[in-house]
């Protein structure tokens, strides 16, 4: 995932921080800290015991918890995904790394059509997870006055793991709502995917996610909650995205680069005049062309690459001046699947195909398009 970084292995998983994971933690710091009183309140009242706030509210202590508490809610998160990691892995998936970003944790898997058999166990694993974090939590909450004898610090602790505690729990019910791209979204697909077609069943549950980002989004407008209205569009955007990835991966599937590629591919040579190359597009609507020199493929000249010389210059310029030099290619009998999900990730339009170093054709996102459209006749 573009804009993280990472920080260790654990069980041979690379694990990931986003940007977004250092600003949320004193945003929530703040906001924990700011409602330490309230929360306190609460925490007393829902687990049955007075809770000495005398090291709660000294100075600048609430904002310490509220960071204390924050982190321990984030690392319960990648608990979470680590239990859905190693269910996925258990069952055969590749799992690349898991990244810890604003909005929670995201595990990257190397899926295709999904089986109703192996995501059902492996979509429940994380939420009966944070259940088991938050009932441990409560039960050490409510066990620490037997074990620590000072009052105050007493206070502190119940407040944090009580809160851990209870934060575990929503984060249980809330990924078991069936919405994508919850787990309880998964999990209901899992369920319909039994009695139906598989397209069916993720189309359905994602429709439920849509309804369900719905109601958030006129809920947070209607009580001016702007982190409710966020999660609306959060899961509004993902349970479009799984319902468009699954039809993707079944209509193409068992589709290879061979079945699909144009061959003779039209290509260009580096010394190629600039103008002579827009005058080729002009002529035969192609708007990218592989570059090849002494029978080897060198570079990818697109209308972008163009577009980014100054119009002046271009008279010139040649091809090799503003080609990429990044060669993006697949073998003959690479899965369709792969050149979709890379020409997605890295905004290109078109994969030349390589048999060893030879070029043997090439294949446009228009002819995955086109292809999709004969598929669904």
């Amino acid at each position: 995932m573009k804009s993280s970084f990472q920080i260790g292995t654990l069980f041979g998983i690379p694990i990931r921080l986003h940007f977004t994971f250092l600003l949320v933690i004193p945003l929530f710091a703040w906001i924990i800290g700011s409602q330490i009183d309230l929360t306190t309140a609460l925490l007393a009242e829902l687990f049955g015991m007075e809770i000495d706030q005398t090291l709660i509210t000294a100075g600048w202590m609430p904002y310490l918890l509220g960071a204390i508490v924050s982190i321990g809610l984030f690392v319960g998160v990648f608990i979470h995904e680590l239990a859905h990691s190693l269910i996925a892995r258990k069952k055969g998936i590749r799992i690349n790394s898991i990244t810890l970003l604003i909005l929670g944790g995201v595990s990257s898997m190397e899926e295709g059509v999904p089986e109703p058999m192996v995501e059902l166990p492996m979509a429940l694993a994380g939420p009966l997870t944070s259940l088991g974090l938050g009932v441990l939590s409560s039960f050490i909450a409510i066990v620490i006055p037997g074990f620590v004898s000072d009052g105050p610090l007493a206070g502190a602790l119940i407040f944090v793991f009580g809160y851990l505690g209870l934060l575990n729990v929503m984060l249980f019910a809330f990924n078991l709502i069936p919405a994508f791209p919850m787990d309880g979204g998964r999990v209901l697909r899992a369920w319909l995917a039994k009695k139906m077609p598989l397209t069916k069943a993720t189309r359905i549950a994602a429709d439920i996610g849509k309804g369900f980002a719905i109601l958030f989004g006129i809920f947070g407008f209607f009580v001016f909650n702007p982190i409710l209205i966020i999660i609306a569009f959060f899961i509004y955007i993902g349970a479009n995205q799984e319902s468009l990835l699954v039809r993707y991966n079944i209509l193409l599937k068992d589709l290879t680069m061979e079945q699909v590629m144009h061959s003779p591919v039209m290509t260009v040579a580096p010394s190629t005049r600039l103008m002579d190359l827009v005058e080729l597009m002009y002529t035969t609507k192609h708007l990218g062309f592989p570059v090849v020199e002494h029978d080897q493929v060198v570079g990818m000249i697109t209308l972008a690459d163009v577009q980014k010389s100054p119009p002046l210059d271009r008279e010139a310029l040649q091809v090799k001046d503003v080609m990429s030099r990044r060669i993006v290619a697949l073998p003959p009998k690479a899965p369709l699947t792969d050149a979709f999900k890379i020409m997605s990730e890295l905004q290109i339009g078109r994969i030349p195909v390589l048999d060893g170093d030879r070029l043997v054709g090439i294949v446009t996102r228009t002819d995955i398009l086109k292809v999709m459209e004969l598929q669904e006749v």
